[in-house]
């Protein structure tokens, strides 16, 4: 059903952009949907879209837990250099199980966006790598029951090489401030290697080994996955993804699955 509506979308968007379109321009360059962001941004006066559907399982011995996640990210161009960000992970749907009782619980709401702003501050130059800055802050905007404390910002800086012969290397480390159940403030990591493999003009694949949260025990403790991916160029404006994820410790959910499309115009 998915992929279905998603070539509708890509039809839509080749249309729609046909007018706009321009001999030099390169193929859409999504942020989705591994953990490491390309240091690129989308262009001037360029609109892109990044939807997906994600579905987590985490089982232990007290709770399993399943959600399903509709994360979405409009980048905005503003420059050559400079792009404005609006993300969010959506609507959240989690089915929750005692495995001693059997009580199934079911609860739903909208998660918390996010604002911000990416820089791209140099290309590749040599083992120079591209690189970039990211700068966003998330704000207490989702449902009660999934709304964070305040005013969150974080910092990520993309790093990219290519390596040639169709491989390239992706690295992002940054930081961001939180507060935990208790109200209390703290600051903690972000880290993330990708490398890419071009199988053809339209096929990609990725493996990444990444810690979205590298924090204390006290604030909900390191969060580490490995996750592998392919993408499909359907045009030059639009793309669509698909990966698998395994939780490396149990801060994560042990298996996730995710399918995205990605539009500009």
């Amino acid at each position: 059903m998915l992929f279905r509506h998603s070539s509708w979308v890509c039809l839509l968007a080749g249309i729609l952009s046909f007018p706009a379109a321009r001999a030099d321009d390169d193929t859409i360059n999504p942020d989705r949907p591994n953990v490491a962001n390309s240091s690129q941004v989308v262009g001037p006066y360029r609109v892109q879209l990044e939807l997906g559907v994600e579905w987590d399982r985490q089982r232990d011995a007290d709770l399993h837990v399943r959600t399903l996640t509709t994360p979405a990210l409009l980048r905005v161009g503003l420059s050559d250099a400079l792009e404005l960000r609006l993300e969010t992970a959506g609507r959240t749907i989690a089915h929750a199980s005692d495995p001693a009782t059997g009580i199934h619980t079911v609860s739903a709401g909208w998660a918390d966006s996010a604002a911000g702003i990416k820089w791209h501050l140099g290309d590749q130059d040599g083992m120079r790598p591209s690189w970039g800055v990211i700068a966003e802050a998330a704000l207490p905007t989702g449902s009660s029951t999934l709304r964070g404390t305040g005013f969150r910002p974080s910092l990520n800086v993309p790093l990219e090489w290519d390596l040639g012969h169709d491989w390239s290397l992706g690295v992002m480390p940054g930081v961001g401030r939180d507060g935990d159940d208790n109200g209390a403030r703290y600051t903690y990591g972000v880290f993330a290697a990708s490398l890419g493999k071009a199988f053809s003009e339209r096929l990609h694949g990725f493996a990444e080994l990444a810690a979205p949260q590298i924090a204390r025990a006290a604030h909900g403790g390191s969060q580490t996955v490995v996750d592998a991916g392919v993408s499909w160029l359907v045009s030059r404006d639009c793309q669509l993804d698909a990966m698998v994820v395994h939780g490396l410790n149990r801060n994560t959910p042990d298996l996730s699955l995710a399918f995205g499309i990605s539009v500009r115009r």
